[in-house]
């Protein structure tokens, strides 16, 4: 580890003050290490709401190699911890956080975190799921963002469920329009019926923008990092939420999921 880093980290240990950590965070994160990354995580669980906003940003600018070590502090007992790891994951868009996000998003008490994982679950980074899930995890996503922009009271999440169904309309433009026009339909709902006027704003814009196809970011890393095992806990997830959802066997036919694990092995193993 360079002495740069060790510094910094150091700095970290030894604040004494809620502004002194808050500014140590800032720095380390700055420095975008991979090793940084526990030390990072540890500040989301300080009872200190600057510190843990910049170890999220500084985990998000890391991105993929963080994802583990988040999964990780999901299974712990500190909720304040969990929310900011929750937000770190949801602007990640790694799919390793996708059934984590979804439920989420539907379900958590924190307005501030279901905001989070409700705009996270649009950003998803589609690019990297093989064709064999990419539906499955599409369709689900869709059925969560609608359910928070027709249920949650509020409108801070409904606001951005709009974004994350913008962003989700734009990618199933070309693959699914059916579910596109879906989403067209409850913005035009939400234009005249959403009781707060930030939303109806934000759902103009979104509106426009899909209108006028406004540009998406230009994706630099299509080779996706994931291995058939990781795919496979996704698959599997999507699977048990699908079950919790209805009892129907042509929606969760276990043979189906069975299939899928198997192509999606084959073709993540080929050079």
């Amino acid at each position: 580890m360079a002495e740069s880093l060790s510094s910094l980290i150091r700095a970290v240990e030894a604040a004494d003050s809620a502004p002194l950590l808050t500014e140590a965070v800032q720095n380390l994160a700055a420095a975008r290490e991979a090793e940084a990354i526990p030390v990072l995580i540890a500040a989301l669980s300080y009872n200190n709401p600057g510190a843990a906003v910049a170890a999220v940003e500084g985990l998000i600018h890391l991105g993929e190699p963080a994802v583990p070590a988040l999964i990780e502090q999901l299974d712990l007992h500190n909720y304040t911890a969990r929310a900011w790891a929750i937000r770190a994951l949801a602007g990640i868009g790694d799919p390793r956080g996708l059934v984590t996000l979804l439920g989420v998003a539907t379900a958590d008490f924190s307005l501030s975190v279901r905001r989070a994982a409700a705009r996270g679950l649009g950003m998803m980074k589609w690019h990297w799921f093989p064709a064999e899930l990419l539906e499955i995890a599409q369709e689900e996503v869709l059925e969560a963002l609608l359910f928070v922009a027709q249920q949650d009271d509020e409108w801070i999440v409904r606001y951005a469920a709009v974004v994350g169904l913008q962003a989700l309309a734009s990618a199933v433009t070309t693959t699914y329009p059916a579910w596109r026009s879906q989403i067209q339909a409850q913005l035009d709902q939400m234009a005249t019926q959403d009781p707060s006027a930030a939303v109806r704003a934000r759902v103009w814009l979104a509106q426009q923008q899909l209108r006028v196809g406004a540009a998406t970011p230009k994706v630099t890393d299509t080779s996706s990092p994931l291995t058939p095992t990781d795919w496979q806990v996704i698959l599997e997830g999507l699977y048990r939420r699908k079950g919790q959802e209805r009892l129907v066997l042509a929606e969760g036919d276990p043979r189906r999921y069975h299939e899928l694990a198997v192509a999606i092995a084959q073709n993540t193993d080929q050079p």
